[in-house]
């Protein structure tokens, strides 16, 4: 049996942080830019609580890449959101087991009579409501397949809550070559997490629980103008 595990983190950014950010009573009404979440750091932290819960004489988990996936303000929209995406991509990506993808958020807008996106006095055009992030799911989807194909990778852990990514631990599983596991966020308090699971449930995976304390350490406190 190996010693150690190579392990590839793959993180869904905006369920990572948002999942947080509501489910602990005391952190849901702080302003959800300073609960952010330091992908390196929630990563240590994960791989920590994971091998402290095995059994002795079983293989530890060693961080060989973290994988983040996240959504990019538009700069014609939202010029101060994308400077901050950009300078805390730059941040984490220091050190080079940290690789950020960003992928655009989807705008809609107001539409005039001949159905052009209608403009404000300065030809500015006029949203309707707030952006959202469309294929991150499909991105992460395809990082945890090819990181289970890497014959220099051993283990996978998915760091998201999101049902649409059952798939893609199924798949992993059905490969058979790189191990796969889950995460969630849980407060014991409420005996509340959202753990993911396989679609078929006769074949299980290991998943590491981190509470509170651990989602406040991984809080990112650098301050980006």
């Amino acid at each position: 049996m190996a010693t150690e595990l190579r392990t590839s983190v793959v993180i869904d950014y905006q369920n990572l942080h948002l999942t947080g950010h509501g489910l602990f009573e005391a952190t849901r009404h702080l302003p959800r830019h300073e609960t952010l979440v330091d992908p390196l750091l929630f990563a240590n932290l994960l791989l920590h609580a994971r091998n402290r819960s095995q059994r002795e004489g079983f293989p530890l988990a060693v961080l060989q890449r973290v994988l983040v996936f996240r959504g990019e303000p538009s700069p014609e929209h939202d010029q101060g959101g994308y400077a901050r995406n950009q300078a805390q991509k730059a941040h984490w990506e220091r050190d080079r087991r940290v690789q950020v993808t960003l992928r655009p958020l989807k705008y809609r807008y107001e539409r005039d009579a001949d159905g052009r996106p209608a403009t404000d006095d300065t030809g500015r055009k006029l949203l309707i409501g707030p952006p959202q992030e469309k294929g991150v799911d499909v991105l992460c989807a395809l990082a945890m397949v090819r990181e289970a194909r890497d014959p220099s990778i051993d283990l996978v852990i998915l760091a998201s809550s999101d049902s649409d990514l059952a798939p893609a631990l199924d798949e992993v599983q059905r490969l058979d070559a790189a191990k796969v596991e889950s995460f969630c966020w849980y407060d014991p308090k409420q005996r509340l997490g959202f753990q993911l699971h396989p679609t078929n449930r006769s074949k299980p995976i290991w998943n590491t629980r981190l509470g509170e304390d651990a989602f406040r350490s991984s809080w990112d406190r650098s301050v980006y103008s």
